[in-house]
């Protein structure tokens, strides 16, 4: 029997029943992954020998009657997190040959419920991409078609799930890279609540691994199949011990319903400020009739609804302050300047990303104080609904594009021609207020691409869209493998 497909959960009930063990879950991934991966490049860091080894603890574990969540579990790790022994890079050419210390603290959880690290996945150079690839480990190619993205920053983990290689990864999200890459590989991701999940060595490798949190940025699971994410996020979640938060504890509270006719929905399919692409709009098309047929309550409006324009605004203005913090001097000052050449009614996405890279730390409180308006606003809507269903991003997966001048980069959504940034004018609708967001699949393009759709609930509410997702999936489908 083959188990590279199925789920972490399928996985468990097997190795509790003992119709399999660790190391042959294990010997299986890694051949896969010998013979495949050649294409498609989503395993950058291998560590086959300590794998083995952890297969083996786990197999011995059992025998003496342990059970942990992820016992004997094959699974990836995103190479931003630091793994002790294993380079940590970020794609950057410069720290090549840096070696991290000790366990990202997710990476400690990981291997404490029992998981087997098989290695690590491929990035975008400083993880500020939505594709993956740079110098030091090549480019990381989509399952469904190799001359196509599989999305960033998280695409390594997202290509090597699609291609069997690990039941689950953990990745990271600050701009959809948990969301996009699902999106394109369709597979399952959970963006969780801003500071649900600590991401303490998930670092640069310039940088100390503190307890210290990035604004925007999460950490979170990716799987096959929604239960399994449910499954991740129980071991990810939880305060970082070497904070207060620990005195404090953390539980997430039930989903908010159990049956699909139960749930209130708000369907968002249009955007004003970037077009969806046909394909997408399919899927989501798909999702909505799922939704009516179980019973949900449907409404693709509300004035409840913050204003979406003005967040995208907002979101790009937070996110290029904070990518611009570390920008040399002179740089920093050159944004200033054409910044202060902006005219005052230039309310377009390349002048908000302008406009926030010149940000000063008093610009930035203002930004901040904005957006707790409309965090507040979130919280209103949630009073009247329970989820909110969007789109990921435009378009399916993207051909290869590595032109360094990313101002000259375009997408294509139906025939047109837009800036490449705009594309993640979606996944920040969730990031700029701190709300977990579920990605799933939601069918395939005419080309036979993966088209997700992402699942907003409220803050500190995560089990509320991931049991909606587990709905989703058995009224439609989810996870298929490529052929």
């Amino acid at each position: 029997m083959e188990w590279s497909f199925r789920s972490a959960e399928t996985l468990t009930h097997a190795l509790r029943a003992g119709e399999v063990t660790s190391v042959e879950l294990t010997e299986e991934a890694i051949t896969r992954i010998e013979r495949d991966d050649t294409v498609i490049n989503a395993i950058c860091v291998p560590d086959f020998d300590r794998a083995r080894a952890a297969a083996r603890g786990a197999d011995e574990a059992r025998a003496r009657g342990e059970d942990r969540p992820l016992l004997g579990i094959p699974v990836t790790v995103k190479e931003s997190y630091n793994v002790a022994g294993l380079p940590t890079t970020w794609g950057m050419p410069a720290y090549a040959n840096h070696v991290a210390a000790a366990d990202a603290l997710q990476v400690s959880r990981l291997k404490d419920s029992g998981a087997v690290v098989l290695g690590k996945t491929n990035v975008p150079y400083m993880l500020q991409d939505a594709q993956s690839f740079n110098e030091i480990y090549g480019t990381t190619n989509n399952p469904w078609d190799h001359g196509r993205t599989p999305g960033g920053s998280s695409g390594g983990s997202a290509a090597a799930l699609a291609s069997g290689f690990g039941a689950l990864s953990i990745g990271s999200d600050i701009a959809g890279s948990l969301r996009i890459p699902a999106h394109f590989c369709g597979v399952y991701a959970h963006k969780p609540t801003a500071g649900l999940a600590a991401g303490r060595g998930m670092v640069p490798p310039f940088a100390p691994p503190l307890p210290a949190e990035l604004d925007l940025a999460v950490v979170g699971p990716m799987a096959r199949t929604a239960r399994d994410l449910t499954l991740l996020l129980d071991v990810m979640a939880g305060p970082d011990p070497l904070t207060l938060g620990l005195a404090y504890g953390l539980t997430l509270p039930p989903a908010r319903h159990e049956r699909l006719r139960d749930f209130r929905v708000l369907v968002l399919d249009e955007h004003p400020l970037v077009p969806i692409g046909s394909a997408v709009r399919a899927g989501m098309n798909r999702v909505t009739d799922a939704l009516v047929d179980g019973g949900a309550r449907i409404e693709q409006h509300s004035p409840l609804l913050p204003d979406v324009s003005e967040a995208a605004m907002l979101y790009m203005q937070l996110l290029f302050s904070g990518f611009a913090a570390r920008f040399p001097a002179d740089l920093y000052e050159q944004a200033r300047t054409r910044a202060a050449e902006l005219t005052a009614g230039d309310r377009s996405l390349d002048a908000a990303r302008l406009r926030g890279t010149a940000f000063s730390h008093r610009d930035w409180i203002a930004a901040n104080d904005h957006r707790e308006r409309h965090r507040h606003g979130w919280r209103q809507l949630f009073a009247e609904f329970d989820v909110v269903v969007c789109p990921i991003a435009s378009i399916p997966a993207f051909p290869h594009d590595h032109n360094p001048d990313r101002g000259e980069r375009r997408i294509d959504i139906d025939g047109v021609a837009h800036p490449f940034g705009d594309q993640l004018v979606w996944s920040g609708l969730a990031t700029m207020p701190g709300l977990p967001a579920t990605a799933i699949p939601a069918g395939r393009s005419p080309e036979g691409l993966p088209v997700g759709v992402q699942l907003i609930g409220p803050m500190f509410e995560d089990r509320t869209p991931l049991r909606l997702a587990e709905l989703v999936e058995q009224a439609i489908g989810g996870f298929d493998a490529p052929k």
